[in-house]
């Protein structure tokens, strides 16, 4: 094994060593730095796990192999925000609860509004074609919409318990038990991954196990200077941290699953990469947000209250679970056309953008200022779209219920 096939490797470590010689800082370091240098960490450690997650398939049995690589997959974003949910628990009053939807929603938001648009947009400029998605991944599409249908839920009952979170972790649980008894399909490996799948078995296995505990202790030592890094350098710069939050914060953990799947796509092999960004979107949708609850629970000594939420969250639960149903209802045919992915990419795009101009539409309009008046909108936007086709391709989604089958 040669130094230029071990660079990314290299490089990736590189990136983690500054944020854990933060831990030997002094106390009054700028936030900025501190954030940006913990932000990196994590992003190395993320494309570290992403490599090693890839080839720890290859010797872990089927019902290992799922259920703890797909936990592992959204670490980086658990550990951010299991960190906000923590401390929301030990000051419920704070506005760190507000910090862990936004950083769940953010995340959730980015991979369908980003992640999924750019696959198909560059496999289509490559090749034409819309990305299909092979028929096991019915499975991965028809809990995506249970969940989403509970997550509906929350926001109307105004209230986030353990009893959601017991749900959403069910569902979850529910589609391990049936992904894992499908017989292992061989995947050749590209790029880093490669690398470590050519190693003899028990150097392999013992690479990669080294792999997972040192982007474990560096996610988990950086995620508390990242995350209250963030606040500080929003009340700093005078940005509003929640913002920040919802949208820097996930860029770290989520950009290694991006750049991998994007280069998939380039390579032709659109439906594995945007499959990919649809078993994270489920992971998170179910074992993140289920796991809020817990922790809130855990942090806060008892299982009540529930946690601490205001109406600007539950609207931020509502358009998250709008879109995560719009793009169920898109892919009810396991395709995902140029039309659809750019519909896709217009309506994150003009939400996210809304805090720039909802003043001056409201202005224009005559209407009272109100900063959820957009997010509501862009909700019921999605909530139709999502309804006129899922009534107009009722026998599709009825053919959802196949994803049952082992």
């Amino acid at each position: 094994m040669t130094i230029r096939a071990l660079r990314p490797y290299i490089l990736a470590v590189l990136m983690t060593i500054p944020g854990l010689a933060l831990h030997l800082a002094p106390p009054d370091i700028s936030p900025l730095i501190v954030t940006a240098l913990a932000g990196m960490a994590i992003l190395g450690a993320s494309f570290l796990l992403t490599w090693a997650c890839e080839v720890a398939q290859m010797d872990m049995p089927q019902a290992v192999a799922v259920a703890v690589v797909a936990f592992i997959a959204v670490l980086p974003e658990y550990a951010v925000d299991m960190y906000f949910t923590w401390m929301a628990g030990q000051h419920p009053e704070s506005s760190y609860s507000h910090y862990a939807i936004a950083n769940m929603t953010g995340a959730n938001r980015l991979l369908i509004g980003v992640g999924w648009s750019a696959i198909v947009l560059i496999f289509a400029g490559r090749f034409h074609s819309a990305v299909v998605l092979h028929s096991d991944k019915r499975t991965d599409v028809l809990f995506l919409a249970m969940a989403t249908i509970y997550a509906l839920i929350i926001p109307l009952k105004g209230s986030l318990t353990w009893v959601d979170g017991l749900v959403l972790l069910g569902i979850y649980v529910w589609y391990i038990l049936i992904i894992m008894r499908r017989p292992v399909e061989e995947e050749e490996l590209e790029g880093p991954a490669a690398v470590l799948a050519r190693l003899a078995k028990k150097v392999r296995l013992r690479s990669v196990m080294l792999i997972f505990v040192f982007a474990a202790i560096v996610i988990l030592g950086n995620a508390e200077m990242f995350s209250e890094g963030l606040i500080a350098s929003g009340k700093m710069l005078h940005v509003n941290e929640f913002l920040l939050v919802q949208w820097i914060a996930p860029l770290a953990s989520e950009a290694p699953e991006f750049i991998v799947a994007l280069m998939f796509a380039s390579r032709g092999n659109a439906g594995l990469a945007l499959g990919c960004l649809l078993s994270s979107k489920l992971n998170q949708w179910t074992l993140l947000v289920g796991m809020i609850p817990g922790v809130y629970a855990a942090s806060s000594g008892g299982f009540s209250p529930s946690i601490n939420l205001d109406t600007h969250q539950f609207q931020e639960i509502l358009l998250t679970a709008g879109q995560s149903l719009f793009a169920v209802a898109l892919l009810l045919d396991l395709r995902l056309h140029v039309r659809e992915a750019i519909w896709l990419l217009l309506l994150f795009s003009l939400q996210l953008l809304s805090p720039l101009y909802d003043v001056q539409l409201e202005t224009m309009l005559g209407l009272p200022h109100d900063p959820l008046r957009l997010h509501f909108f862009y909700a019921k936007v999605y909530l139709v779209l999502a309804a006129v086709l899922l009534i107009k391709n009722w026998r599709q989604a009825w053919d959802l219920r196949k994803g049952f089958k082992v």
